[in-house]
């Protein structure tokens, strides 16, 4: 992706960009379906618990799924009751009520340290899961081979949405260099993912990243990171790799209580539906800036392989006899407001648009890359930008392989300024 304005630009706005974005595909039906037999069995087990309720005071369930013990039990750590374990978690038009049981960041920092091998602990800190930015959990971890960052998060995701694939799927190594990564879907209708990478896509300093990501079929998402050093920037390596196998990355996070401590964030309501006209553009599928690109690169050029995202940026790598050459291309709605910064020094040709171009190094960790670039912004309030970019070799991450791209300035201009991109607009 064009890195020229900041690191990754569009990389950093891919949560953003595919909110959502999934009506245009389709969805992961298993995950849909599990998620409502699950939902189905959850409704049986209230409706059940509502009669037992009435006949005899005995200990219940609370809706988040975790059973209220007595506080005497030396086996249980105590958690912070915020409502009665009969208490709905949420109305049917939405409306935000308490969850059955709240989890304070003491909570999350016992049960995280319960389930890490024996070690020491430097770093910790956490937040609960009433906080307004969402649960989440710290430590510096440290069993006896050197000081390990471990983070934790908890969040709701639409199951079956672009999100969920976004979370779940293994990238692409065109755009992100990495050493391993499974994506597996597990009995209960959970997928899992197993990302052994770096920190920096760039490879500049060799701080190792290793995340799971589990989302389950009703749409609990619960995310595990370890660093092979004490933070995750700005700190010298301390191991040669993170402290948690992936084995070991798999059984912290598919822990029960994570899913607990999902249920435990309190709801928001949802926003009511306005009558008035979208202003918003709609976003481009992937797929589509991809065919569009394809159709009008020249005769002389194969097309080797093609990749991209769900939505905006898509890539072809091209050959024309003299080696492979990636071209890459960025469409977005909503750029308006940036043209004062991302065109100064540019041309507007006759009919508005804005037009600069860029020759310079790669970004990645390829020596020896160079990346010739031509962005380009329609008039008008849609802020519709095109940017198309252009290596002398076939992977940004990699050493270069030939001497320029394989398109020249010229054609890179034709490219982005080509009126078959009006059509998705």
């Amino acid at each position: 992706m064009l890195e020229t304005d900041r690191p990754d630009p569009f990389e950093d706005r891919l949560s953003a960009a595919l909110r959502d974005a999934g009506d245009g595909f389709q969805t992961d039906r298993a995950a849909l379906v599990t998620a409502g037999r699950v939902r189905g069995r959850r409704a049986l087990r209230r409706r059940r618990t509502a009669v037992v309720g009435g006949v005899a005071g005995v200990a219940l369930a609370g809706v988040g799924g975790a059973l209220v013990l007595p506080a005497d039990d030396p086996a249980t750590p105590a958690r912070s009751n915020a409502a009665s374990a009969g208490t709905p978690d949420g109305t049917e038009d939405g409306t935000a009520t308490a969850a059955a049981t709240a989890f304070t960041g003491d909570d999350l920092l016992r049960e995280l340290k319960g389930l890490l091998p024996r070690g020491t602990y430097g770093e910790e800190s956490a937040r609960g899961s009433d906080h307004q930015l969402g649960p989440s959990a710290h430590v510096v971890y440290d069993d006896g081979a050197g000081a390990a960052a471990i983070g934790m998060g908890f969040a709701r995701v639409e199951p079956g949405s672009a999100r969920v694939r976004e979370l779940t799927a293994c990238p692409d190594h065109n755009v992100t260099p990495y050493d391993d990564c499974t994506s597996d879907r597990l009995p209960d209708g959970s997928t899992l993912r197993l990302y052994q990478g770096y920190e920096y896509p760039d490879l500049r300093v060799d701080t190792k990243l290793w995340t799971a990501d589990l989302v389950t079929a009703e749409g609990q998402h619960i995310s595990v990171s370890e660093w092979n050093s004490p933070a995750e920037k700005d700190a010298p390596v301390s191991r040669d790799e993170p402290p948690l196998s992936t084995e070991r990355l798999r059984t912290l996070v598919t822990a029960g209580v994570w899913r607990e401590v999902v249920d435990a964030i309190p709801k928001s309501p949802k926003a009511t539906r306005s009558t008035a006209p979208r202003t918003e553009r709609p976003e481009v599928s992937g797929k589509s800036v991809g065919d569009t690109l394809a159709g009008l690169l020249p005769g002389t050029l194969d097309v080797v392989t093609r990749g991209g995202q769900e939505s905006e940026y898509a890539y072809l790598v091209v050959d024309d006899g003299r080696g492979r050459s990636l071209v890459q291309i960025n469409v977005q709605h909503g750029m308006a407001d940036s043209a004062g910064q991302l065109y100064v020094g540019g041309e507007i040709l006759p009919d508005g648009t804005r037009l600069v171009t860029r020759q310079g190094p790669g970004e990645k960790a390829g020596s020896g890359v160079v990346m010739w670039s031509v962005d380009t912004l329609r008039p008008g309030p849609a802020g519709f930008r095109v940017v198309i970019s252009a290596f002398n070799t076939g992977d940004q991450n990699k050493d270069a392989t030939r001497d320029a791209p394989a398109l020249t300035m010229e054609q890179l201009r034709t490219i982005a300024l080509s009126g078959e991109w009006d059509r998705l607009r």
